[in-house]
């Protein structure tokens, strides 16, 4: 399985920091071996990308991944509290590589306990996609994932400027993490890279620029942020913006094999879907409807898996592929492997097929294609 060899001489690791961020720091360019012992591998504060990727610049970052893995920890925690608000039977499960150490001492399990503690206080109740406090706080870490420390005691430019007590908490976390569980996230989200970046580098290009003339939009000129985790929010991956980022879990069994190029263009899409979204949102006020819940995001899951579709076919990525495929060949949109369409989406599908797939094949306008569909409503 897999879209290709794992074993490279070496990678190039790039650190950024947006434009808006008043802690810019300058970029750094270094080769790291990927032939490297495993627990070289899983240093702390590791971020590389496969080489010059166009499109897209994917991390594996340290403090966004200890971040999601504490606030993963304290969902399931909040959760077990209330046994009629049970944990998603679509969470990942955590697993635990032969590098990591079999067990906790008491000392770090109190001072791991204290931390998805606190987390449980103040962020299992928030949305990692909706909250601003989370999403800030997410960037934030993500910018300085090259600082072994947030505080900036030992370096006065890795002062993240978090909350004091939440600064101390991720310090104190960080060496339990770091020997128990970042090993294999690590490993996890490198193995992802590996595996989709020589798509992105033979595809990128075209499939961004199909993507954005569908959605009449221009795709973003700087590359999109994407940041490979452990553990994501409850779908397995969101994007947020302002800046434009993507964050993906690397453990996620919906995000593999070939599905994995497609859930790359697909959460990117959101940076570029706002044109389909307000046509249909002015068709409905000139029809006086209600304006449909979901049916932009039903029409970017159905446009993502179409333009995919062919691209995985002629590229041979389902082959042996277990993940995407179907049996004779071809590749099964996300949307419709994973059933969105059954889960109250039935009718739109039924709209994407017979309106919007007339305008992806050319004999169709845009806005005939949207007009016809919200009619039909």
């Amino acid at each position: 399985m897999g879209l290709c060899a794992e074993r490279l001489g070496a990678t190039i690791v790039r650190f950024t920091m947006p434009r808006k961020s008043p802690w810019r720091l300058p970029l750094f360019l270094f080769a790291v071996s990927l032939l490297a012992p495993v627990r070289a591998l899983a240093r702390p504060q590791s971020n590389f990308t496969y080489g010059p990727l166009p499109v897209f610049e994917l991390h594996s970052g340290f403090w966004i991944n200890l971040h999601h893995t504490l606030y993963h920890e304290a969902k399931l925690r909040a959760a077990s509290a209330r046994p009629d608000k049970g944990a998603r039977t679509s969470d990942p499960t955590l697993n635990t590589g032969p590098d990591a150490k079999p067990a906790l001492t008491s000392s770090e399990q109190h001072i791991w306990d204290d931390a998805v503690a606190y987390y449980v206080s103040n962020y299992a109740t928030k949305d990692l996609l909706f909250s601003t406090e989370l999403i800030q706080l997410k960037d934030q870490l993500g910018d300085f994932e090259d600082c072994d420390e947030l505080s900036g005691r030992k370096r006065r430019f890795c002062d993240a400027g978090l909350p004091a007590k939440l600064t101390q908490v991720l310090e104190s976390a960080a060496p339990v993490y770091r020997a128990h569980l970042w090993p294999e996230h690590d490993r996890a989200n490198r193995r992802w890279i590996m595996r989709v970046a020589p798509l992105v580098r033979e595809q990128g290009v075209g499939l961004s620029e199909r993507l954005a003339d569908i959605y009449q939009a221009r795709w973003p000129r700087e590359k999109i942020r994407v940041d490979l985790t452990g553990y994501a929010n409850w779908s397995g991956a969101y994007t947020t913006a302002d800046p434009l980022r993507v964050t993906i879990s690397s453990l996620d069994s919906r995000n593999q094999g070939a599905a994995a190029l497609e859930v790359l263009f697909h959460e990117g899409s959101h940076g570029i879907a706002e044109p389909v979204q307000a046509a249909i949102i002015r068709e409905c006020h000139q029809r006086d409807k209600a304006i449909p819940r979901d049916l932009w995001h039903a029409l970017v899951f159905y446009t993502t898996g179409e333009v995919i579709r062919p691209v995985l076919g002629s590229s041979g990525a389902t082959a042996g592929d277990q993940d995407g495929s179907v049996p004779g060949g071809g590749y099964t949109p996300y949307a419709l492997r994973e059933g969105l369409y059954q889960r109250g989406w039935s009718e739109y599908f039924k709209l994407l097929q017979k309106f919007w797939q007339p305008y992806l094949d050319g004999h169709a306008s845009f806005d005939d294609a949207i007009a016809r569909m919200v009619s039909s409503l």
